[in-house]
């Protein structure tokens, strides 16, 4: 955790939770080991999504649907999501995820390595969700910022790898230094490319807020 953990629990405990379906996805993805954002990245994306209205959202990493769920359910009325995942067990409890919750007219779930999918898209989008592999943020990075519209903005989770990220790569385990380096670059080109605005927040994980000018 990047925050201390009892400032993050009180500042959790402020939060008025989510719809009540929500949490059940929520609690069943967290009982089956299925990675969701935390609580404190779940604020973070209803405040933003309240405060630019986006109208088309694309996310890269569905899992089970949930973030997808949420941007719906929080987001502008007549938004659409657009989804893409690659793992089929996770696409077919996704998708019927969103036909229980009847949302299939308002996200659409695409099937497929991102890295091909994004290159098929045309957009633009005025908000891009990255929470995909770690490992490859770097690589979809130029393809996502030729998606996303001109003022909008790009939500990197996890990009604090609970702190190895500020770590020498002789410090983290051998297996994730690579990510670690990733990682590292990704960060570097968010804050250095021209025509980008960063902000990296020690929210949850780390998330990155990038708005593209």
């Amino acid at each position: 955790m990047i925050t201390e953990e009892r400032i993050s629990t009180f500042i959790d405990s402020l939060d008025r939770g989510n719809a009540p379906y929500l949490n059940e996805i929520e609690a069943h993805a967290v009982e089956t080991q299925v990675p969701v954002i935390r609580k404190s990245m779940q604020s973070l994306l209803k405040f933003l999504l309240a405060l630019s209205k986006p109208k088309n959202i694309l996310e890269v990493g569905t899992a089970v649907g949930f973030s997808a769920l949420l941007m719906s359910e929080y987001g502008p009325a007549d938004c659409h999501i657009t989804t893409v995942e690659k793992y089929e067990k996770r696409i077919l409890e996704a998708r019927e995820n969103f036909r229980k919750y009847d949302r299939e007219n308002r996200i659409t779930l695409l099937e497929g390595d991102a890295a091909q999918v994004l290159e098929d898209l045309t957009g633009p989008y005025d908000m891009i969700f990255m929470d995909a592999a770690k490992g490859q943020y770097l690589f979809f990075l130029p393809k996502a910022l030729r998606l996303l519209a001109p003022g909008g903005l790009l939500i990197s989770d996890n990009v604090l790898q609970d702190g190895d990220v500020m770590e020498s790569r002789f410090a983290v385990a051998r297996r994730n230094r690579t990510i670690h380096a990733r990682m590292r670059e990704y960060l570097y080109e968010l804050k250095h490319t021209p025509g980008l605005e960063t902000a990296v927040l020690p929210v949850g994980d780390g998330a990155a807020l990038t708005v593209k000018r």
